[in-house]
Order: structure tokens, then sequence, then C-alpha cells
């Protein structure tokens, strides 16, 4: 896993957010994509589409519209950074200070910090979305 790749991930997805736009394209890694898939549980993310094969291929994301009071993504935190990586315990996963929610990767899969406390599994903390 390659913590810059999600790093770029995830800001590309709030700047598509900030920018208005409805969709955005983003390139494919297994890890991206789990990662859009914990957030389209969490109501971030309207849908998720594989496109391409071999090395093109990408992920169609489609956002949340901020007219319809869902949720949107308004700024990202990043707790795991290339140099440093932070690891939590089950019982330290704190919810969001903002509202939001808290990406982390556990044994079991990628996970929001809801789902991970539910499941009794820690692991490396990603990054915080609100």
């Amino acid at each position: 896993m390659s913590i810059q790749t999600v790093n770029q991930f995830l800001i590309s997805l709030k700047n598509a957010q900030k920018a208005g736009q409805k969709m955005t394209h983003v390139p494919y890694t297994a890890m991206t994509h789990d990662i859009a898939q914990s957030l389209k549980r969490e109501g971030y993310i309207k849908s998720i589409e594989k496109k391409g094969k071999r090395v093109r291929k990408s992920l169609m994301i489609e956002l949340q519209s901020p007219d319809a009071g869902a949720k949107t993504i308004e700024n990202v935190r990043f707790f795991s950074t290339p140099g440093r990586k932070q690891y939590a315990q089950c019982d330290a996963i704190r919810p969001s200070r903002y509202g939001g929610a808290v990406i982390l990767s556990t044994s079991k899969g990628i996970m929001s910090g809801r789902e991970a406390k539910k499941a009794r599994s820690g692991g490396l903390l990603i990054a915080e979305i609100w």
C-alpha cells in the first residue's frame, strides 16, 4: 500500500467536490477501490464504477450533491504519512471531531472507524474525512 497514492486519491475527491463536479475519474488501485467502497457505505459517494482494462483502469466516482442534503467531502486530515504510520487499537479509535468519518486499514479490510469499533478491529489510521 502506498500512502501517497491514497492521499492523492482523497485530495482529488475533495477538490472535485469543492469544484462542484458530480463525477470524477481517478486511477484504479485495489486500495483506492476499497476506500471508495467504505466512503460509499458512509454516504459520501453515490456510486463507483470500474472502467478500462489492465494498465488503463480507472474508477469513475459519482459524488453526492450538496443541495440534496447528503454528506459531502469538505476537508481531509491525514493521520499516516509516508514517514510516519499511526496505528490504533480498537478501544483507541475515536469518532471524527467534525462529525465525519475516520478511515482505517484493518486485518479485515478497509473500514470506517464506526465499522472497525463494531468489528472490534484496530489498524492503520489513514485519514479523517468531514
